[in-house]
């Protein structure tokens, strides 16, 4: 028999997502266990990105860092891991160049291609078992401290990836319609038992993650990313059924679809820093949490200035019980460790008064 998983003592980013009432704002941050942190450039000195990322006990340990460091100040443990695990179990290959980002060797050139390499059939379980372990194994470990978070890429992201850049999958919607339809649905099917996959394995939240929503305009992402997405949400809460849990939504540069991302079954949308708050609120009506959005850039000013750009974000969104603070991107790796100390805080401080404010 399964060891059950120890019983939550902070449980404030689930009541959030699910529009409850909450004493204060919760707080977590893209990226969070990453190369600003010392303790984690000491582990990536050691092992390749890769390797940690398959070896549970490593990305155990790296997701619980900023756990530690911030002990009391996140509200949630985002699993380490890469949107890119999901291309490598449909067969592409993908490396990691230090300082540089993911390289595919050898991308996917058209239509032909991908019909002569992509795998057939994934077996989730086979090709991805490390990512569960690793979140069985940090869900025990954080012992109830705060929830863990699971996560995909969108399936247009990934085939941008898959392809080699947003060029040439542009041209691929164009030239290839049909097919990039069926690239973007194999990779679908794969992401959805991924992700019930990973609440299987003990994730208590899932974002997906659609980082080029942005290449698109309006009329393309309604054809070759929202459908996708509608399917994920659909289709992940369906399989778990009463097991469900929050699924938030990350369209990067894709303002123009809140409306639509509002109303598809996502517990959340996370928003960027190029999204006025107002404007938000506005637009999503209360039919779903916000997240975000500070710029990630303002966490490499001084304390003063990270403080006042803080609580100017959580006191635009205070209007809106149904919020979660983070960046509007991932954190920069030369980001201080004093800076993130003092932007926790602050959502600490404002938020509760925000909060408190609404009552």
């Amino acid at each position: 028999m399964e060891k059950p998983f120890p019983e939550m003592k902070n449980d404030l980013i689930l009541r959030a997502a699910r529009g409850e009432n909450t004493e204060r704002v919760p707080v977590w941050i893209m990226r969070q266990a990453g190369r600003y942190l010392p303790e984690f450039r000491k582990v990536s000195a050691e092992y390749d990105f890769f390797t940690i990322c398959r070896t549970p006990e490593l990305a155990t340990k790296v997701t619980i860092q900023p756990i530690d460091r911030y002990d009391g100040l996140l509200d949630a443990a985002i699993i380490f891991s890469d949107i890119l695990v999901v291309p490598q179990a449909l067969g592409i290959e993908v490396v990691m160049l230090p300082g540089k980002g993911p390289h595919f060797p050898s991308p996917i050139v058209d239509p032909e291609d991908m019909h002569r390499r992509l795998k057939e059939k994934v077996d989730v379980h086979e090709d991805l078992q490390y990512v569960f372990d690793a979140l069985t194994m940090t869900r025990h470990a954080l012992n109830g401290r705060v929830p863990l978070i699971g996560f995909a890429g969108g399936p247009w992201t990934l085939m941008t990836y898959m392809v080699e850049g947003a060029e040439k999958a542009k041209g691929w919607i164009h030239k290839h319609p049909e097919e990039s339809q069926e690239l973007l649905q194999r990779i679908t099917d794969v992401i959805v038992d991924y992700l019930v996959g990973q609440v299987r394995a003990g994730a208590q939240m899932l974002q997906v993650f659609e980082s080029f929503g942005g290449d698109l305009g309006p009329h393309d992402f309604d054809r070759f990313s929202l459908p996708y997405l509608i399917q994920i949400v659909e289709r992940v809460k369906y399989e778990l059924g009463s097991d469900a849990v929050p699924m938030t939504i990350f369209a990067k540069g894709s303002f123009y679809a809140l409306d639509s991302l509002s109303s598809i079954g996502y517990d959340t949308v996370s928003l960027d820093w190029t999204v006025d708050p107002e404007d938000a609120i506005e637009i999503a009506q209360g039919r779903v949490t916000l997240q975000g959005n500070l710029e990630p850039s303002v966490m490499l000013g001084s304390d003063q200035e990270i403080e006042v750009e803080t609580e100017k974000m959580v006191k635009r969104f205070g209007s809106s019980t149904r919020y979660i603070a983070n960046l509007g991107h991932g954190i920069l790796p030369s980001v201080r460790l004093e800076a993130v100390d003092v932007f926790l805080r602050t959502v600490h401080r404002v938020g509760r008064r925000s909060v408190a404010e609404e009552k």
